[in-house]
């Protein structure tokens, strides 16, 4: 919850910048639902950056005063939406069924989720990140199956290092990433060997390339970070 127009604008320009359409990294700007018609008329034609969103209603329409359905998004210009984000489960008390719920709304709009994993820091110390991931993970895919992994995103993001300063070493976040392509894998392996797994944990520009170099570390979610336009170009660097 960052950002007016002339900030949003800025940093768009910014980014435009700094990248370049000939390296094959992906790029997804996501800014609260105020700013998503002017970042994605900013983005429109840019290979490679396309605009999303950080939240939707499982409704396509309706008395629900407030809140913004996936075929809004697409209207405004959204390809990409954020999915089960860990301060929507802690902060807003979604579960992994309304998590799921919304993981299908974004499906029929033609929207591609971006579904976060992820365990606080006392499941953690209790030994119980892969029964948290999989039980998250789990939920998605009883209620729609592998096929939507094909073009899905997943986000590990382990709550324990979101906006602390904290981050799992690169072997900590490997071993879940490892553990979650493992359980796609169970399921169909092509589909897992091609699944884009993301690192959500106070990623930063000291520390994104040794993250994404790690074999099942397919790049990251960027928080704080993100609203630096010189900090998010340096992960983008090391993406690349």
């Amino acid at each position: 919850m960052n950002g007016t127009r002339a900030q949003a604008a800025a940093l768009v320009d910014r980014i435009l910048g700094g990248t370049d359409p000939r390296i094959p990294v992906e790029l997804v700007v996501c800014p609260p639902f105020t700013l998503i018609a002017l970042v994605a008329e900013k983005l429109e034609g840019r290979s490679g950056i396309a605009c999303g969103a950080q939240n939707l209603n499982t409704h396509r329409f309706g008395a629900y005063t407030g809140e913004v359905s996936a075929p809004m998004l697409r209207d405004c210009g959204c390809q990409y939406v954020i999915v089960g984000h860990s301060e929507r489960r802690t902060l807003y008390g979604e579960d992994d069924q309304l998590v799921a719920e919304k993981f299908g709304a974004a499906l029929d709009a033609e929207l591609t989720p971006i579904l976060c994993l992820g365990e606080s820091l006392e499941q953690r110390e209790a030994g119980q990140t892969q029964a948290v991931v999989a039980r998250q993970l789990g939920a998605v895919l009883a209620a729609h199956g592998i096929e939507p992994f094909r073009h899905a995103v997943i986000a590990y993001e382990p709550v324990w290092a979101i906006g602390t300063g904290k981050t799992a070493t690169p072997a900590q976040a490997e071993e879940v990433h490892r553990f979650i392509r493992q359980r796609l894998a169970a399921v169909d392996g092509t589909i897992a060997d091609n699944s884009r797994i993301l690192y959500g944990g106070s990623v930063k520009a000291g520390n994104a390339q040794a993250l994404f170099g790690e074999t099942d570390i397919d790049g990251g979610l960027i928080g704080g970070a993100s609203l630096d336009a010189d900090e998010f170009l340096e992960i983008y660097r090391a993406a690349s």
